[in-house]
């Protein structure tokens, strides 16, 4: 702890994995590119995956469980998927000390096993729609590992639907882009996002569409943070699932997919925090409050008595609340420690706020220090939590906004802008892949989306090759 953190202005990669290390989210295992998720950030994953389940369930989605294992003849029949995913996908080739007849793939999605299954589930349009969703880990085999932001193996939620016509589909997508990841990503997580569409060329392998939210961080990189797809019937004839329509005749239902990932952890990481460490949105943090008793030599007993009290009121009110009143550490170092994992609020109560019927409360978002009376004080933390989410939701926008180039006046400033990944390029896009491509060769950035409400540049004319405009396209370097 006495060891500062690399500042995220001198070298940001450092800064992130010092955080992620020292706040106790997550280690590197002896696997290459895999983690172990520590208890902390365990924690906060855990916060995510609540609200988003609980807003998955109330569009209707069930929750089930796929296996692992797909067999590799089963991945096959998906051309689009197999090759879209050959580079990332591992294969177990042996088991129970003898060769497998057939190898079996370690799921980098569950597309093809799922739309294998369901050819058993659809029979009538009456079977329609499927709405569910699993909980899983996957595995793709990552050349350049990052904790949370890429790992061979991570957890996350995908979602697998079936229905009877496109519109159904479509509408799908959207719901999960906007009521389901949006909501969860800005309102919980406090990260304001983009929505979009992805280029032809960042499409999933086997997407009509792909419905993506693009969040900023704070070195001025993208972060894709959950995707949504419009699957069409590619996946229903590949594993021919069909059904008796309502006119008798046979047909195809359409599909879509989606997820979100513990990549969202590394996200509340690199869109919040700051040089002293994490700045943790009340409502993901494992613990809202901490409460640091300072101890005197003859006033234990009625400042850890006080300090329980203020802990009851608060859990009581739905607080997430912990006492630190370790021995063996002072309250320099527990302040340093809190600061460190971000907690949102700590309150301080020692002789002089019992003597004042008071307590000491400090924001990590600000370091705003003020006294709050301790009668009541349940009422007044829960107003200050709802300042502190607001307020770092504000500063994400502003920063975001900051960072944003919108229509640049030339294709020069466009290049320097996204080499030196200092945040979004928004221009007109002729929508030709060899601009796309161009862009990318020159700066190493990629489309990040094309915005829903696609509007074409003031000039009408694309920023790259001059040609007439067809949509807005959103650029930068991402993670």
């Amino acid at each position: 702890m006495s060891t500062r953190l690399p500042t995220q202005s001198s070298d940001f990669p450092a800064w992130y994995g010092e955080v992620v290390r020292r706040a106790g989210l997550a280690e590197n295992s002896p696997v290459r590119g895999a983690m172990v998720i520590k208890p902390y950030g365990y924690a906060i994953w855990e916060a995510i995956q609540r609200e988003l389940d609980g807003r998955i369930k109330a569009t209707g989605h069930e929750n089930y469980y796929f296996p692992l294992f797909v067999p590799v003849s089963v991945l096959a029949q998906e051309g689009d998927l197999v090759e879209g995913f050959a580079p990332e996908v591992a294969v177990v080739t042996e088991a129970g000390g003898k060769k497998l007849e057939e190898p079996l793939a370690v799921r980098p999605t569950s597309e093809a096993l799922i739309w294998s299954t369901y050819a058993r589930w659809v029979q009538s349009y009456r079977d329609l729609p499927l709405l569910y969703n699993q909980w899983a880990n996957v595995v793709r085999w990552e050349l350049r590992p990052r904790l949370f932001l890429r790992t061979s193996e991570f957890l996350w939620q995908e979602g697998h639907t079936a229905h009877e016509t496109e519109d159904e589909a479509v509408a799908e997508t959207l719901t999960i882009l906007h009521d389901v990841y949006a909501d969860t990503v800005e309102s919980v997580l406090a990260i304001p996002v983009l929505r979009g569409r992805k280029s032809e060329s960042e499409r999933f392998p086997g997407a009509v569409d792909t419905y993506t939210l693009e969040a900023l961080m704070r070195d001025g990189k993208a972060l894709q943070a959950a995707t949504s797809h419009y699957l069409g019937q590619g996946f229903a004839r590949a594993f021919d699932v069909r059904y008796t329509a309502r006119d008798g005749s046979e047909q195809y239902p359409y599909a879509t997919s989606w997820g979100a990932s513990t990549r969202l952890v590394g996200g509340v990481v690199m869109a919040h925090g700051d040089d002293r460490g994490l700045r943790l949105p009340p409502r993901v943090a494992p613990q809202q409050v901490v409460i640091v008793p300072i101890l005197g030599e003859d006033d234990h007993a009625d400042v850890l008595q006080a300090a329980a009290a203020v802990a009851d009121e608060l859990r009581a009110a739905g607080v997430r609340v912990r006492v630190d009143d370790r021995p063996e550490y002072r309250p320099g170092f527990k302040f340093n420690e809190w600061e460190l994992k971000g907690v949102p609020l700590r309150i301080e109560l020692g002789r002089r706020d019992l003597a004042a019927s008071a307590v000491t409360v400090v924001r990590r978002d600000t370091g705003d220090k003020q006294q709050l009376p301790l009668a009541g004080v349940s009422g007044a933390i829960d107003g200050m939590l709802g300042d502190v989410q607001t307020s770092l939701f504000r500063a994400a926008r502003d920063e975001q906004e900051r960072r944003t180039l919108r229509d640049p006046s030339s294709y020069d400033e466009m290049i320097e802008y996204l080499r030196d990944a200092r945040g979004f390029v928004v221009a007109p896009w002729c929508g030709d892949a060899e601009c796309e491509a161009r862009v990318k060769e020159d700066s190493s950035a990629t489309i990040r989306c094309l915005p829903l409400e696609e509007q074409p540049g003031q000039s009408g004319t694309c920023v790259c090759c001059g040609r007439t405009a067809v949509t807005t396209a959103v650029w930068a370097q991402a993670y």
